[in-house]
């Protein structure tokens, strides 16, 4: 399963490539892309683990990017 939300705050790229990595190693994560230029977050995971999978990723986003604000698409 895939959500998408936009991503509201990044001004640099090289943070934002570092939050996909820090992203992509939740358990259960298959793919995560966040594109600074789109300002779009996507992570997809299996349909049974989504739910926890963004709540971690947007808990995580929150702590290390407090300036960032995530909304769904």
């Amino acid at each position: 399963m895939k959500k998408i939300f936009t991503v509201k705050g990044m001004d640099c790229a090289n943070c934002a490539a570092g939050m996909e990595e820090t992203l992509a190693k939740i358990d259960g994560v298959k793919k995560v892309r966040l594109n600074f230029m789109t300002e779009k977050l996507t992570i997809e995971a299996a349909e049974d683990k989504i739910d926890g999978v963004v709540s971690e990723a947007l808990a995580l986003v929150s702590k290390f990017e407090p300036d960032w604000k995530i909304t769904a698409r």
